[in-house]
């Protein structure tokens, strides 16, 4: 681990250099991945100086302890060491995180499809429930929503809701929400007060860049139809709908949010890009071994990752086993001690399998 900090503060010297060389400066790409790769490794270098210098605060206490005759001085010289060292291990346990390769996905924009599963109307409306969740997490955050294919039924639930959710590390937040969320709880139609049990499918998707996947336009047909709202009923009087279907892997994806059938198929390649980019990171992942997997990943699709139970008021994940009690202002987007505590146990599994 040191030979590699090392090197990394060496790097960090050589980059400050260039980043005031009049060349550098003159060549405004070069200067740009210059800056870019300085600040990729800025906190690590920065916390393995606050760590050497620790190192030395230590010795140099130690060293005092020895020398000093007075025992109330030395009483105090080692309560000073023993804070020090716990600084020490603090500092070592951040460097591990930060050694931990970045996700190349993580600052991504994200596109999520959430589907009714198991449960039929419950499903549906939970589907609803879990859309609004994540709107209002986004919108916490800061970050848009654009809605890209959502099929609504009539009683306020859906079957399907596709969207984007875009601002600067929306993947690093989201990417564990994939998998099968399940939902226990009495339905209103439900006389009897018996609970029912429903799923719903979420599937996060990092957006795909242009440079990233690449479509053969023969490999696609569009298909263009008239939209339709809630019960089939027509709510537009052109073909403005676009489907999409990419002929090798007969992925197929419809968008209909738009009025103009140009924008409804922007939005659709945007999603059939995402998920030829995922397959193809899927495909990847296979191929780690099983030894250096995350317990946590970015979740398989078939899992059930999550139970939310109304008659407890309780969310429970069962991947790292932890239960929030605040059911209201959970599906009020409030998820950050949930993210926070999956993305910590994910890094702390990481860790382990580097050393």
């Amino acid at each position: 681990m040191f030979e590699n900090l090392e090197s990394f503060e060496k790097r960090f010297d050589e980059l400050e250099k260039d980043m005031v060389d009049p060349e550098v400066l003159s060549d405004s790409n070069r200067y740009q991945a210059i800056a870019k790769e300085h600040a990729e490794i800025a906190d690590i270098v920065t916390k393995y100086r606050e760590y050497k210098s620790t190192l030395e605060e230590i010795k140099d206490a130690k060293e005092m302890h020895r020398e000093e005759k007075d025992s109330d001085m030395r009483e105090m010289i080692n309560e000073e060491i023993k804070d020090l060292e716990r600084h020490e291990k603090e500092l070592e346990d951040e460097i591990k995180i930060l050694l931990i390769p970045k996700d190349e996905n993580d600052d991504k924009n994200v596109i999520v499809e959430i589907r009714a599963g198991a449960g039929g109307d419950e499903a549906a409306l939970f589907a609803g429930v879990l859309y609004r969740m994540y709107k209002m997490y986004a919108e916490r955050n800061r970050f848009k929503v654009d809605e890209i294919n959502t099929n609504e039924l009539g009683i306020g639930g859906y079957k399907e809701a596709i969207f984007m959710i875009s601002g600067k590390g929306a993947y690093s937040k989201l990417k564990y929400e994939s998998g099968v969320h399940r939902v226990q709880r009495v339905p209103e139609t439900e006389s009897s007060g018996r609970i029912h049990t429903s799923t719903v499918t979420v599937a996060v998707l990092p957006e795909a860049e242009e440079v990233e996947i690449d479509i053969n336009p023969n490999d696609i047909r569009v298909d263009v139809f008239r939209s339709s709202g809630n019960g089939g009923q027509s709510v537009n009087t052109t073909d403005s709908a676009v489907r999409l279907t990419h002929i090798p892997t007969g992925i197929v994806v419809s968008c209909q949010d738009e009025k103009s059938q140009l924008k409804n198929k922007d939005k659709a390649m945007k999603v059939l890009k995402a998920k030829l980019y995922d397959m193809e990171m899927e495909e990847q992942n296979k191929n780690i071994a099983d030894a250096k997997k995350s317990q946590v990943g970015t979740g398989d699709r078939s899992e059930r990752i999550r139970t939310y139970n109304y008659p407890q008021g309780r969310i429970t994940d069962h991947r790292i086993g932890k239960t929030i009690h605040q059911m209201e202002s959970f599906l009020d987007g409030d998820l950050d001690e949930m993210i926070d505590s999956i993305t910590q146990y994910d890094q702390a599994q990481k860790v382990e399998n580097a050393m």
